[in-house]
């Protein structure tokens, strides 16, 4: 009896029939992992920018970002029942962002209500008010007036700041249009208050101008330096005032329930206690190591 020959069509119809399953299993695997992958991705309300590097108001603690700003982002995400995503960015950046809104919905960055920026974005109420403070090598004092420097004393010398603060808008102006105006001052801006204060190290720059706190919270850190806060200079002694600042929110001007939120939070906040201070202040203290209470003590 003869054997039938095994046709060549049937090894190739067991060929693709075997490699259409496996493509198949192959495409189902695909659909299946990325639809997890969807799944996983976590979906925000709102997006929030931030610089992080601006203790106390919002720094790194290991990966995380925290600090004041912070909580006050977690306090308005808890009232409007949303998520709200937190991204560190360069802080010259966040305005225009926030302004378009296309990529950021607010910032908080320890933002100073300035008419320019106030003509591209909404702000909240301020939450706190800060003195401009120079940073200085213990070893080359400025000169100083019963205690805090004026403008006066930084002319002809190299001053650094971070770049888009207000330090460094502050320091623009007196050098185009006042006190430091042709006297051969000039200004260095750097990422980071943190890196102003490294460059005077380096020998980069003769002193650094940051916020109070920020100021402060470097110098503790840097047993070579020293600060003082920095004044506008009167007739007399007398009549020297600080340059300050108030911090504010700057939120997208399409994001109005977003704006009420956060003023609705920062005026909690802001409510005095029985010894006068307010849970910013508490908070501020909390941040900076200088307040040894429980989390619970922060809330009301």
């Amino acid at each position: 009896m003869l054997m039938a020959k095994r046709s060549k069509h049937s090894k190739f119809t067991k060929f693709f029939s075997l490699r259409n399953n496996i493509i198949i299993i192959v495409i189902a695997f695909i659909s299946i992992s990325t639809f997890f992958f969807i799944q996983s991705i976590e979906t925000y309300d709102y997006i929030v920018e931030t610089n992080a590097f601006f203790a106390p108001f919002e720094f790194y603690d290991n990966r995380q970002i925290v600090g004041v700003d912070i909580d006050i982002i977690h306090k308005v995400a808890e009232k409007l029942n949303a998520k709200i995503d937190i991204k560190n960015v360069e802080f010259d950046l966040i305005i225009d962002n926030v302004a378009t809104g296309i990529i950021a919905d607010a910032g908080a960055a320890g933002f100073t209500i300035t008419p320019a920026r106030a003509a591209k974005v909404d702000f909240s109420i301020p939450y706190y008010t800060s003195t401009q403070y120079v940073i200085f090598d213990k070893s080359v004092p400025p000169n100083t007036r019963d205690g805090h420097i004026v403008w006066q004393t930084l002319a002809g010398k190299i001053l650094g700041t971070q770049m888009g603060s207000t330090g460094y808008l502050s320091i623009s102006d007196e050098i185009n249009n006042g006190t430091l105006q042709n006297t051969g001052t000039t200004v260095k801006g750097l990422d980071s208050h943190q890196l102003a204060a490294d460059a005077i190290n380096a020998n980069i720059i003769d002193y650094a101008i940051a916020d109070k706190l920020a100021a402060q919270f470097i110098v503790d850190k840097n047993p070579n330096l020293a600060t003082l806060p920095l004044y506008y200079q009167g007739r007399t002694l007398a009549e020297d005032y600080p340059v300050e600042e108030s911090y504010a929110i700057a939120i997208n001007k399409q994001r109005p329930e977003l704006l009420n939120a956060f003023n609705e939070v920062l005026t909690e906040m802001l409510q005095p206690r029985p010894d006068g201070t307010t849970e910013i202040d508490h908070l501020i203290l909390h941040y900076m190591g200088l307040e040894k209470e429980t989390e619970s003590n922060y809330t009301q």
